[in-house]
């Protein structure tokens, strides 16, 4: 019955110019043409579309037929492939481009990663072969097409291992598929646009001015498209190096897209740097900020800067220093996500701009700069609540790393910075643990220095030597802020000589006793009385309740999460050894005080 009525509807509008069939017809060839393929009948459907007689049907009506050819090819082992493919190239051979492409991007859409693999390894190369009909009037359409190739991609999952990073991986296929379907695009595009400058060349003088601008916008696609990749998949992906992974599909991938920038006169210095580059006007129908996206730039400097990709169209001729000034930008914006992926490859960049750059060579200069301010914010919540432990770890060396980049007046007004706002006890502890190395090495024999010895050291000090909220501090809360505090004022004493006083601290230690000395002596033993109390109280009510496997605990106003008896005494006796070592520091310090200050 179906191939009858396809039959008919073919003879009747053989006669009539296209523009005659009517609405009829064309719901007739739809629906019959479809059941045949369905009900494998191709042979017959093929001989139809073949006919000399019917090419101006198939012309206007033959892309109609794409959904049940389509899922005909995917399924593969269908009795009917070789029809059905012999029909669907003689369909994008013969039908309409446009109509074509607006068949072909509407079969693109799967949900499930091998099928979306699948999908566009089959209609990828037809698409393009489409595109390339469409002659100079393609640049939308291709832009439209690769839209939606991308968002396809996006829904793949990334190797999450060198083992499953090969061709049959679903998106390191759709990444060679996607290289090979832009190729040819980004040949034309390259033959009318010198390499590097983005200046006409002679060929595309004579043509007009409406063709150049068809021809800029199709740049402008193949650039939007580049960046776009350089967001999505490739900053998701970690790359292998070639030590690790001596073939990688993304690593290929991603070469080929900077190759694809470099090939169109885009992938330039300023590209790169575009943080630090003056704002300018850009040929083309997208704006500054839609064309060069933040994330696909601080891609793109990851892949230059930690990957060493396109190295030998990249110059490297640039000042470390300047580098670094560059990259911060991306660095901020990878280390302010909270995605792992981002904030390893914020750390990366960081680190691997600031290993090319001299140690303590940083000018304070850079610290009045807002984003110098920001990444040690961003950073500082990597190296506190970054839920995983290699970051946090990756996180505190690049911290260290950044420190020792700056000389000794940077030094001192960023650790002065980081006292002031990290508002974090461990951070601080940290803090004070380089100050304490700064000072050390201030007095050695011929290293003096003026920022961490002498009158400019003691403002800093006197933001270590503080107490948060005097001695009702919760000394917990700040141990090792304190403890770290402690330590440098018991380094002071011992290593700084009364008669010499290079560092000052003899002259301000009367003070340090009323601000911070005295209150912490007083904090310690409100401390001790509060959590010996809760202690005895814990073991008192042991006695009168029977069941004790799970219990409650209370310190100051606050309700600690419910825990069984002995990790409850355990915690409160931990509590109380940490005053008693706190304590013994600050009664050794105030030992050798006495004997110091005797002498």
């Amino acid at each position: 019955m179906a191939l009858d009525q396809f039959s008919d509807v073919v003879q009747r509008c053989q006669a009539l110019p296209c523009d005659s069939y009517t609405t009829e017809d064309h719901s007739i060839f739809l629906t019959a043409g479809r059941s045949c393929i369905e009900e494998g009948n191709c042979a017959q459907v093929l001989s139809i579309v073949l006919d000399d007689t019917n090419q101006e049907i198939v012309r206007c009506m033959g892309w109609n037929l794409l959904p049940p050819l389509i899922q005909v090819l995917l399924k593969k082992d269908d009795k009917n492939l070789l029809h059905c493919l012999a029909i669907f190239n003689h369909l994008i051979e013969t039908c309409r481009p446009k109509e074509l492409l607006i068949g072909l991007l509407e079969q693109l859409e799967q949900e499930e990663p091998v099928a979306i693999a699948e999908s566009l390894h089959l209609l990828l190369k037809p698409l393009q072969k489409v595109l390339l009909r469409l002659g100079n009037r393609k640049a939308s359409s291709l832009g439209m097409a690769l839209s939606s190739v991308l968002d396809q991609v996006a829904k793949l999952p990334v190797p999450q291992s060198k083992e499953q990073e090969d061709n049959t991986f679903p998106l390191c296929r759709c990444c060679y598929d996607l290289t090979a379907f832009v190729k040819p695009f980004v040949q034309e595009a390259k033959r009318e646009f010198c390499n590097g400058d983005a200046k006409p060349s002679e060929s595309s003088k004579k043509l007009t001015a409406f063709d150049r601008a068809d021809q800029e916008e199709l740049r402008t696609e193949l650039v939007k498209f580049c960046m776009s990749s350089l967001s999505r998949p490739l900053l998701e992906v970690q790359l292998k190096d070639p030590e690790a992974l001596a073939s990688s599909p993304l690593r290929d991938f991603a070469t080929e897209i900077l190759n694809n920038l470099a090939a169109i006169g885009e992938f330039k210095p300023s590209l790169v740097y575009r943080p630090l580059c003056k704002r300018k006007e850009v040929a083309g129908l997208l704006e500054e900020d839609a064309r060069y996206p933040k994330e696909s730039q601080a891609s793109l400097a990851h892949l230059v800067f930690v990957h060493h990709l396109a190295a030998d169209i990249f110059p490297y001729v640039f000042n470390p220093m300047f580098s670094l000034r560059c990259n911060m930008d991306h660095v901020d914006l990878l280390l302010s996500r909270s995605e792992e992926f981002r904030i390893q490859k914020g750390l990366e960049l960081y680190e691997n701009s600031l290993v090319r750059v001299e140690d303590n060579s940083l000018p304070t200069e850079l610290l009045e700069l807002k984003i110098f301010r920001t990444v040690p914010q961003n950073l500082t919540k990597v190296m506190t609540i970054c839920p995983k432990h290699e970051l946090r770890c990756k996180g505190l060396k690049v911290f260290q790393l950044s420190l020792d980049k700056f000389n000794l007046e940077a030094k001192y007004n960023f650790f002065k910075y980081m006292l002031k706002t990290s508002n974090h006890s461990g951070v601080e502890g940290y803090v004070i643990k380089n100050i304490r190395s700064q000072i050390h090495a201030a007095l050695e024999p011929g290293n003096s220095n003026v920022w961490f010895e002498g009158f400019r050291l003691m403002p800093l000090l006197w933001l270590v030597f503080t107490l948060p909220d005097g001695p009702e501090t919760d000394l917990l809360q700040y141990l090792d802020r304190l403890m770290e505090a402690l330590n440098l004022l018991r380094y002071l004493v011992i290593r700084d000589k009364v008669t010499e006083n290079k560092t000052g601290i003899w002259t301000a230690l009367s003070k340090i006793e009323d601000v911070f000395l005295k209150p912490l002596r007083v904090g310690i033993n409100m401390s001790r009385a509060h959590y010996e109390r809760e202690l005895s109280t814990t073991v008192e009510n042991k006695r009168n309740v029977k069941d004790t496997s799970v219990v409650s605990l209370s310190v100051g106003d606050e309700k600690l999460p419910n825990m069984s008896f002995e990790s409850q005494v355990e915690a409160l006796r931990s509590a109380l050894h940490t005053f008693d070592m706190m304590e013994s520091v600050l009664v050794r310090i105030e030992e050798l005080t006495e004997v110091k200050s005797s002498i």
